[in-house]
């Protein structure tokens, strides 16, 4: 089936302006160039840095194409494929992570790389998919970085640290940290002690307990890795809790962490700190959605938005303390 000339979207034609810029307009449905798949959209999930770029705070790296149409991570059901495209035909449901330079989740029909795109299996959901992209992609290469290995291949059981643990990296780095057998210290607030639990942590520390701002596992155990989600935990914190080579892979670098970073590298200390910035590429989104479909890895969704109300879970995302993933569905 043919798809219509024109789609709802919705966009933001300024930077700033929060959930108020975003307007809901009428636009072209875009048409695949090669290599390049054309998508009805079931559901996209909405990630910090989608709102972060609407601030204008990665502009200097990522300077965007006004009017723009926010959100990369989608799921949905390919309508047509570009020149060049094998392997995927009209019918097929999908998982894809979008051009962040031209964005294009919050609509009816996006466009996608084949570079991008993997093939979604029947036990895995729109919802489920569509979280996975920057989240999961980021949880699996912070791991990676504190030196988890996902083949069954690591040499000893590292003791890991996971802040934020019930946000929308850290649930997912909970599951891939326990998938690779590490032991797991969890922070987050009590409200979500017990899902975290569930998740798979071997213990878990309330946040705003004084014992808790201290980051010290209940056991006394050193932490071989940090993957840090949080933000406003100092350097100093992390340094007393860490074993003789421990690293914090920080997701939210700054200027401040990538000088701290470069500091630790050219003294060659051995406790480092690491900002990380996530490589989208296709083998680890087929990785994630295997998991998923093996029942090794979920993603728990905090609510769901139709899009006619993108605008309040774009809200929901920039105020914080989601647990699990803020999802909209595309009606229809």
């Amino acid at each position: 089936m043919d798809p219509p000339a024109r789609m709802h979207a919705v966009q933001y034609d300024a930077y700033g302006g929060g959930a108020a810029g975003l307007k809901h307009v009428e636009v072209p449905v875009p048409s695949p160039k090669k290599n390049e798949i054309l998508l009805k959209l079931e559901a996209a999930s909405i990630n910090p840095v989608d709102w972060k770029m609407q601030k204008g705070m990665l502009r200097p790296l990522l300077p965007l194409r006004l009017p723009y149409i926010p959100v990369t991570d989608v799921a949905g059901v390919v309508v047509s494929v570009g020149p060049g495209v094998d392997g995927f035909k009209p019918g097929d449901k999908v998982v894809a992570m979008l051009n962040a330079f031209y964005g294009g989740g919050f609509a009816e029909y996006a466009v996608s790389s084949v570079k991008l795109t993997v093939k979604r299996p029947p036990g895995v959901s729109a919802a489920e998919g569509a979280g996975l992209p920057i989240a999961a992609g980021t949880a699996l290469q912070s791991l990676r970085a504190i030196g988890a290995k996902f083949d069954g291949n690591n040499s000893k059981p590292l003791n890991v640290l996971i802040t934020a643990a019930s946000g929308g990296v850290g649930h997912y780095a909970m599951q891939l940290a326990k998938a690779a057998g590490l032991h797991v210290t969890a922070t987050c607030g009590a409200r979500n002690a017990e899902l975290v639990r569930g998740l798979g942590a071997d213990e878990v520390v309330d946040y705003r307990t004084p014992e808790g701002a201290g980051l010290r596992s209940p056991s006394g155990k050193k932490y071989d890795g940090v993957v840090h989600c949080a933000v406003g935990i100092s350097w100093g914190t992390f340094k007393p809790v860490l074993s003789g080579a421990g690293k914090v892979v920080d997701i939210t670098a700054n200027v401040w962490t990538v000088l701290m970073s470069v500091v630790h590298r050219v003294t060659f200390a051995r406790k480092r700190l690491v900002p990380l910035l996530l490589w989208p590429n296709k083998a680890d989104l087929e990785f994630l959605v295997g998991l998923l479909e093996e029942g090794k890895l979920k993603t728990v969704v905090d609510s769901r938005f139709p899009l006619s109300l993108a605008s309040e879970a774009w809200e929901k995302s920039v105020a914080g303390h989601a647990t699990g993933k803020i999802i909209v569905q595309m009606e229809g």
